[in-house]
């Protein structure tokens, strides 16, 4: 197993694990019971999401696109502009 990524809170998390499970790449995310401690731990690094070895480079290539999204011209609502709802 290699960890991949460190997402920013919970929500990205669950919604990173769901989108590489949806493409056959199964993803663990450790560190989710931690968050309930936050006052107590230090905040960077108590997510992570680790995939086998051997599906670590298509993961974070997939991340990587994710991440680099921008929404389509016209696609966006008037009350959000500039912001890419999924």
């Amino acid at each position: 197993m290699r960890r991949i990524y460190e997402p920013r809170d919970l929500l990205e998390a669950e919604m990173l694990v769901g989108m590489l499970a949806a493409e056959h790449i199964d993803c663990h995310l450790l560190g989710a019971h931690l968050i309930g401690a936050l006052g107590e731990l230090p905040v960077a690094g108590l997510l992570a999401l680790v995939v086998a070895d051997e599906d670590a480079d298509r993961a974070r290539w997939l991340i990587g696109e994710y991440n680099g999204a921008e929404p389509m011209p016209g696609d966006e609502p008037e009350s959000y502009p500039g912001d890419l709802i999924c």
